[in-house]
């Protein structure tokens, strides 16, 4: 490794998310989607994304340098638990994302709008949070 490296983020990485001050140093790059090809699986405490569907998924984009993504390799359990792999983003971009297997999420409620914090936010009960979304 060496350099920075762009990162898809859309559960608790995310900011104002538990995990975000991992990336709080790091260069925001914006707002992004994923293109619809994933599912977005509630965990629980954490959400899974998984390839194979046909979901968008909504998170936010980092640029981070080698000892951060280090970092978020502990984190995430990479690659015990989540493996970081590249995805395309709804703008045709490529980022590194951590990301889960299908037997990993099976049985796990998927989140049809894609976005964690919205979903979230609505399953806690958050005042003027939309419904949760769950399929």
């Amino acid at each position: 490794m060496n350099g920075k490296h762009k990162i898809f983020v859309y559960g608790t990485l995310r900011r104002g998310e538990c995990r975000w001050p991992a990336l709080e140093h790091s260069e925001y790059l914006g707002e992004a989607v994923t293109e619809a090809s994933f599912e977005l699986a509630d965990l629980g405490p954490f959400p899974g994304l998984v390839r194979g569907g046909a979901t968008p998924v909504v998170g936010e984009c980092y640029r981070v340098d080698d000892a951060t993504l280090a970092r978020l390799d502990t984190i995430e359990q990479h690659p015990r638990f989540y493996v970081r792999e590249a995805v395309k983003l709804a703008d045709g971009t490529m980022a590194m994302a951590y990301l889960l297997n299908q037997e990993q999420t099976q049985g796990a409620p998927r989140i049809a709008s894609g976005d964690w914090v919205r979903h979230r936010a609505a399953r806690e009960g958050c005042p003027g949070a939309p419904q949760a979304d769950r399929l």
